[in-house]
C-alpha cells in the first residue's frame, strides 16, 4: 500500500489532468455559475455620454455665479433638446444626459428656484464633479472580464453594459452522487437503532449545485458489489461520480473494487490529511469519480477540497482552488503529527476559533462552523494571537 499523498500534491495531481468542458454560446442571463471561455471586451462606451451624477440644475462651466432663467428639462431617457446660452439652466435629473454646451452641476439643495428664476442659496456653487463624463466606467474595446472569470449577478450588468446579449461560456459538469452503506435509511424519521439517516447525499448535492449543471442523487445503495455496480452503471451519463462511503480499508468497503470492476482507473487513494484520509479519484474515459469518506465531516472536508475544486476546473475556472487567508487565533491549538489537518473554527471578524468538538462524525459542530483553519504537518501548538491560515465557509458551512 503506497502512502498517502500530501493534500497539495493531491490536489496538483487531481488538477493537472483535468480537461475543461466544452464551451457554448448562451444569453449572458443564462450565463449565471457558468466561467467565460474567453476574454470579453467592451462592444460600447460606457456612459455613451456626459450624464449628470445628482439631481439639480445643468449650466454652463463659464457661467457659475449666477442668476440663471430656467429654460427646459433633461430627465434620464428624455434629453434637454437644446444648447445652453449665457445666463439659462437646465432642470436636470441623475443619469440625465447633459445638455449641450453644460458643464456643471448645481445640486437641488443648494437652489433658490422661483418660477424660471434660479440662484445660489449660499450652501453651494456649481462645480464639473457631478458629471460623469464619457467612458468614465469603460470604452468600446477596454478590457471588461477575462476567460476563467466566474459569471456572478455583477458580471451579468457588466457583460450587458458593455453591449454582450451573449457570452462564450463552458459547460457546467453535471454530477451524480451515490450514497452508500447498508446504515443508510433513506426517511430521517424512520430509523431502527443499527440506521443513520442517509444525509450525507443532500449535504454533497447542496455544496455541488452551484457549481454544477445538474445534480442527480442515487441511493442510498446497500454494500453490495452488483448494488454498487448499477448504481455506477445508472450514473453512467454524469460528467463527475461522487461516492459517499465504502471508499476505506473496511470488509464491506466495496468503492474501489466496484469501480475497478466497472472499468476506472484508480488514481490515487488516500491523502495525508485529517479528516479525510481515505479519498479516493478515480476516472473512466473522461468522467471522473471522486470517492469520499463516509464520515460526514471527512465527506464535506475533502469535497470542499477535491469535488468543489474539480467542478470548477472542468467548468472553465481560471483559479479553481481555494485559498486561504490569516486570521488570528482565539483559541489554543494542539501539535500536528505527519497529516495536514483541517480544524472546523468559527470565524468573528478577523479572528478564529476552533469549535470544541473535531470528531469527525460531529455533524452540529460542522454546521456551526465557518471555517476551517489549515495546521500543515509537524507544526508545534499555537495560542491565542498567533496567526493561521484558513479557508473561509461562509455560514453555516456553506462553501
Amino acid at each position: 500500500m503506497t502512502p498517502p499523498l500530501p493534500l497539495d500534491e493531491a490536489q496538483r495531481r487531481l488538477l493537472d489532468q483535468v480537461r475543461r468542458l466544452p464551451a457554448e454560446r448562451v444569453a449572458v442571463e443564462a450565463a449565471l455559475g457558468r466561467y467565460l471561455a474567453e476574454d470579453l471586451a467592451a462592444a460600447r462606451t460606457q456612459p455613451p455620454a456626459g450624464l449628470s451624477a445628482m439631481d439639480g440644475y445643468a449650466m454652463r462651466e463659464d457661467d457659475l455665479a449666477g442668476p440663471w432663467r430656467v429654460v427646459g428639462e433633461s430627465a434620464a431617457g428624455h434629453p434637454f433638446a437644446g444648447t445652453l446660452g449665457d445666463g439659462e439652466a437646465v432642470r436636470i435629473s441623475t443619469g440625465a444626459l447633459m445638455p449641450a454646451g453644460a458643464g456643471a452641476v448645481l445640486l437641488q439643495e443648494n437652489a433658490a428656484r422661483d418660477g424660471d428664476r434660479l440662484a445660489l442659496n449660499g450652501e453651494g456653487d456649481p462645480t464639473p464633479r457631478h458629471i460623469r463624463r464619457a467612458g468614465f466606467d469603460f470604452r468600446t474595446g477596454d478590457p471588461l472580464l477575462t476567460a476563467g472569470s466566474r459569471i456572478g449577478p455583477a458580471q451579468i450588468a457588466l457583460a450587458l453594459a458593455g453591449g454582450h446579449a451573449q457570452v462564450l461560456a463552458h459547460r457546467l459538469p453535471n454530477v451524480a452522487i451515490i450514497d452508500s452503506g447498508d446504515e443508510l435509511a433513506a426517511d430521517p424519521s424512520q430509523c431502527a437503532a443499527h440506521q443513520i439517516p442517509a444525509s450525507n447525499g443532500a449535504m454533497i448535492a447542496a455544496l455541488a449545485a452551484p457549481h454544477a449543471g445538474a445534480v442527480q442523487r442515487i441511493g442510498p445503495v446497500p454494500d453490495r458489489l452488483d448494488a454498487l455496480l448499477d448504481a455506477l452503471t445508472a450514473a453512467d451519463n454524469a460528467d463527475v461520480i461522487v461516492t459517499s462511503g465504502g471508499a476505506s480499508v473496511g470488509d464491506h468497503d466495496l468503492v474501489r473494487p466496484a469501480l475497478e470492476k466497472w472499468g476506472a482507473t484508480i488514481d490515487f487513494w488516500r491523502v495525508a490529511m485529517k479528516p479525510g484520509k481515505p479519498l479516493l479519484i478515480a476516472h473512466r474515459g473522461e468522467q471522473w469519480i471522486v470517492g469520499l469518506p463516509g464520515n460526514p465531516v471527512s465527506s464535506y472536508v475533502t469535497a470542499f477540497l477535491f469535488l468543489l475544486p474539480l467542478l470548477r476546473k472542468l467548468g472553465g475556472a481560471a483559479s479553481p482552488l481555494p485559498e486561504t487567508i490569516p486570521l488570528v487565533l482565539a483559541s489554543e491549538l494542539p501539535a500536528t503529527g505527519a497529516r495536514l489537518e483541517l480544524v472546523r473554527a468559527i470565524r468573528t471578524g478577523g479572528r478564529v476559533v476552533a469549535v470544541d468538538e473535531q470528531d469527525s462524525s460531529a455533524m452540529r459542530a460542522l454546521a456551526a462552523s465557518n471555517a476551517l483553519i489549515r495546521r500543515d504537518i509537524h507544526l508545534p501548538a499555537a495560542g491565542p494571537g498567533e496567526t493561521v491560515e484558513a479557508y473561509l465557509l461562509g455560514n453555516g458551512g456553506i462553501a
